[in-house]
């Protein structure tokens, strides 16, 4: 299909049926006047929010992104537009959405443009889609220097279009203002069944992936983890484990944080497809402990001490000891206990006995020593180390 005019395309894009919220820290946003000053946004456009200082962003997003300007900043703040989207529909569209789901789409922005001080890293843009079905990333790098922080605007702001218009499923996207050595990355993930399911919360958990044929039979262990990236130490913990167990150890990913935002379907394909097609690995709706234990009672959990001393902290059971109290005794009820890996901290290399842990607790753990195991290693060095620090 030959490429439209650029109004045109609006036009296309208010006719198609979808409802969108945009979220855009700053550059891009001249896109939302674009599609405003078309006839016929409000169809399209419930909301379109500016989170453009830090705190903003961290609100908008619940917590503090490792990186303001980035792919991953981008998604999640698509994500959080989605269930914005979602919970601005009036009720009576929320209820026909249980039998046809909304063509409802959260889109996100950031991106690092000309400014009025010059900038050590490059000009880039980050946008990401998110809708019940797909999540689309696209990222481009802009010719440093080669435009004003107007023309940059402009990039962005067609880009926003683009993207919208993709995610409401049109062709013929109006060609984009790019130089010769300039191309947009643009991946696009489309979601299994049951990960649709488990993402609207129809479904608890689900091992559901391509490649991969599901076990039947229930498992013995479940190493929890949010594994970007997985890396030797947790390899290392998995063949220990397993060997302790007397069979293979499932891994388990939770979709939702307690102190992050929810993943996209990107990131349960990127992070599911690390472990190869023999591993079974559980997308669930269990961030808390109580209720992977509820999801797999009768398991060994693997975990680290850090993990484990999260079960011990008050804080995390609302500053109650009581009902901390109540959730290990559930966790014991339901059969499950815990095989604990020790980790270096800033007071030296700690096991599970250097834990102040309740008794009820120490009862359901068996320790590794450190003779038996340790990894020096976190998933959160790798990532500084792959990505670097970046300002917004």
């Amino acid at each position: 299909m030959s490429p439209l005019d650029y109004v045109d395309f609006i036009r296309l894009i208010h006719d198609s049926g979808r409802r969108a919220v945009i979220a855009a820290t700053g550059g891009g946003s001249r896109g939302v006047a674009d599609l405003l000053a078309v006839g016929g946004a409000s169809r399209t456009i419930v909301e379109a929010v500016v989170p453009y200082a830090p705190e903003a962003l961290e609100a908008w997003l619940g917590g503090r992104p490792e990186q303001f300007c980035s792919s991953i900043t981008a998604r999640r703040m698509a994500s959080a537009a989605l269930r914005r989207c979602a919970a601005l529909q009036p009720a009576e569209a929320s209820s026909r959405a249980d039998r046809h789901p909304a063509p409802l789409v959260g889109l996100g922005l950031t991106a690092s443009l000309a400014s009025d001080r010059p900038k050590l890293g490059p000009h880039r843009i980050h946008l990401a889609a998110q809708t019940a079905s797909a999540t689309r990333s696209w990222d481009l790098e802009l010719r440093k220097g080669a435009r004003s922080r107007e023309e940059e605007e402009a990039v962005a702001a067609r880009l926003l279009v683009e993207l919208l218009g993709a995610a409401c499923e049109l062709d013929g996207a109006p060609r984009l203002p790019l130089v010769d050595d300039e191309a947009v990355v643009r991946r696009r993930t489309e979601a299994l069944p049951s990960w649709i399911e488990l993402q609207t919360g129809r479904i608890d958990k689900t091992s559901e992936r391509r490649g991969y044929v599901p076990r039947p039979e229930a498992p013995r262990g479940v190493f929890p983890g949010s594994f970007r990236p997985l890396h030797d130490g947790h390899r290392r913990m998995m063949h220990l484990a397993a060997e302790r167990l007397g069979g293979p150890l499932d891994v388990e990913i939770s979709i939702e944080n307690v102190e992050k935002p929810a993943l996209d379907f990107e990131d349960m394909r990127t992070r599911g497809d690390q472990f190869g097609d023999d591993v079974r690995v559980w997308y669930t709706r269990a961030p808390r402990m109580v209720q992977k234990a509820r999801l797999f009672p009768g398991c060994t959990i693997v975990c680290g001490i850090d993990t484990l001393a999260r079960v011990a902290d008050v804080r995390f059971a609302g500053g109650d000891p009581t009902e901390r109290d109540r959730v290990i005794e559930e966790i014991a009820a339901l059969g499950c206990r815990f095989l604990v890996f020790g980790r270096q901290t800033a007071s030296g290399f700690e096991t599970a006995a250097d834990l102040d842990l309740p008794p009820t607790l120490r009862a359901l753990c068996d320790a590794v020593s450190e003779a038996e195991f340790r990894a020096d290693v976190s998933s959160t060095a790798l990532r500084k180390q792959t990505v670097g620090d970046t300002d917004a």
